[in-house]
């Protein structure tokens, strides 16, 4: 019996996903801020139901997830919402909209979607099976699920051919090529070795003042094993975890990213655990992994201690040739960015001004985005807290907090400019997952914002105006996205590093193109693709401001 069953079955006529979301509209005249909430104009109509009912079960509070895939692969990205609780159809209602020629979306879910009773969390999305097709993978209370492109944007169900079995509250989850054969291993964070039993399901824990709270993870006593699944081709897969080394160790895992942070050739995968030490699985020669975070210095923030990590999220922040790491966690911790030195990483947090605006926040989902396009990235983190907190509650919401944008106003210097984001980021809700990718295929990157018990929230990238950029979309011979492939882009002042990847933030999948903004005197002047399998490819400097796919010959 699943897991989930119980959480599932017991709010079948409590809950429903569908139905619209209202979107935040700004009066006439009123600067309407860096992002517009176009959730509603553009056909986007989802709201996520988690099925609380009073129990306080920690399922409830942890999601949902989804994110921008390009189910159809027209050119345009579509946006897939998981549901979590089922509704009275004795289903959990995901929803997949397709975008139309015009901008606007379609909901296709009923043609295009398998029937599935997962308890969904996360999304993780690439070309499993080598068509050229993307594939998808959702994680939740009990289960995985693999669901193959059937070639023209629609689903099927493949999860008993798969043998993904293993994880019992799988969290964030990613497709890289660990073992560089050609094809996408899967690897899912489970965030704790959840069980249908007494001992879960009625564990109460109060606030200070006797209120009925949800409980840490750490009341159950049972962290979760990251585990990792090799591709042995027609979407079937063989369980490595013991055999490579990642049994060693168990985590509560919430948010995982895989990026070859040493620079030799082998992807590694970091780990961020909910209030425990981070992991960082760095492979080996042999192909196995060695965990090595507190070694390595980005495994607890610079007093030693153990935070509450949730969405993460990887760039080269500061230009120098190696991806460094940025964590978000919870209400009085601050945020945490760990720059990359090649041998060990740093933590900047304070120094880059990243500390004071996040230590009133509970992240979940962050990314790193040139929000206003000026060459340098920016954060912008999704917030939402996890327990009752009596001097913050406001509103209809007892859990919610506004989002982020945090800028970076000038190399290695960020500050809160959320005021400057639209309304949607002065709105009070539990956002969970947040995905980004530029559905409008402008050169600005759009967002998603998942909330738990709320709606799904389509947020354009207003700020078209002014830089010129590249936009690039990277592909194996056959046509897949080249998940892993690392991109150096030489300007005449310098190099842009980027690395192909749909995995980062929280429970959610993005848009892989990658989007590079330049001023005026910079001159873009070449591209080189080191491929996962360590070879390279130098292109001439593509065309501004569009997209150019660059495929391996």
């Amino acid at each position: 019996m699943m897991a989930s069953r119980w959480l599932c079955l017991a709010i079948t006529m409590l809950a429903a996903c569908g139905g619209p979301g209202k979107s935040v509209q700004s009066g006439a005249g009123v600067d309407r801020g860096a992002f517009v909430d176009v959730t509603t104009e553009r056909g986007i109509a989802f709201t996520h139901r988690s099925g609380a009912s009073g129990r306080f079960l920690l399922p409830e509070i942890m999601g949902g997830g989804g994110g921008f895939v390009d189910a159809n692969g027209d050119g345009l990205l579509d946006i897939l919402c998981l549901g979590s609780a089922r509704d009275q159809s004795g289903y959990c209602p995901h929803r997949l909209y397709i975008q139309q020629p015009g901008g606007t979306f379609k909901e296709a879910s009923d043609v295009s979607l398998p029937k599935s009773k997962l308890y969904a969390m996360g999304l993780a999305s690439g070309d499993v099976d080598g068509d050229g097709d993307v594939d998808l993978c959702l994680t939740g209370v009990g289960s995985s699920e693999l669901w193959l492109n059937a070639g023209n944007g629609t689903f099927v169900d493949s999860t008993s051919d798969a043998h993904i079995s293993g994880n019992t509250w799988g969290t964030s989850a990613a497709f890289a090529d660990l073992d560089r054969d050609g094809d996408l291993d899967l690897i899912v964070g489970d965030y704790l070795d959840w069980k249908e039993s007494t001992a879960f399901l009625d564990k109460a824990c109060f606030t200070v003042d006797g209120q009925r709270d949800y409980c840490s993870p750490q009341s159950y006593g049972a962290p979760g094993l990251t585990r990792v699944f090799l591709n042995e081709g027609g979407g079937r897969f063989t369980d490595a975890t013991d055999r490579l080394g990642l049994s060693r160790k168990r985590g509560t895992a919430l948010g995982v990213v895989v990026c070859d942070f040493d620079r030799d050739g082998l992807p590694d995968i970091y780990v961020s655990n909910d209030q425990m030490p981070s992991f960082l699985w760095r492979q080996q020669k042999d192909g196995t992994f060695v965990e090595e975070a507190t070694e390595l210095g980005c495994a607890v923030d610079e007093t030693g201690k153990s935070q509450a990590g949730m969405g993460v999220d990887v760039a080269d922040i500061n230009a120098d040739g190696t991806f460094d790491i940025w964590k978000v966690h919870l209400h009085r911790e601050t945020h945490v960015l760990y720059l990359n030195k090649g041998t060990h990483f740093v933590e900047a947090t304070a120094r880059w001004g990243l500390a004071a605006p996040t230590r009133a926040y509970t992240g979940f989902g962050t990314a790193f985005l040139d929000v206003d396009r000026d060459g340098l990235l920016d954060l912008v983190v999704a917030n939402g807290r996890v327990a009752l907190v009596p001097e913050l509650m406001s509103g209809s919401d007892p859990f919610g907090e506004s989002n982020q944008w945090l800028r970076q106003v000038r190399p290695g210097w960020f500050e809160d400019a959320s005021e400057k984001a639209g309304p949607a980021f002065v709105l009070k809700e539990t956002s969970r997952a947040l995905a980004t990718g530029d559905f409008d295929n402008d050169g600005a990157v759009d967002l998603i914002v998942f909330n738990r018990d709320g709606p799904a929230r389509l947020l354009r990238n207003s700020l078209v105006e002014g830089r010129r950029w590249i936009g690039l979309s990277i592909r194996e011979r056959n046509g897949t996205e080249a998940i892993g492939a690392i991109v150096s882009l030489t300007l005449n002042d310098g190099v842009v590093l980027r690395e192909v990847r749909a995995a980062k933030s929280y429970l959610a999948t993005s848009d892989v193109r990658l989007v590079v903004a330049f001023s005026d005197q910079q001159t873009p002047q070449t591209v080189e693709v080191r491929w996962v399998d360590g070879t390279r490819t130098l292109f001439p400097a593509p065309a501004m401001n569009r997209y150019t796919e660059l495929r391996r010959s």
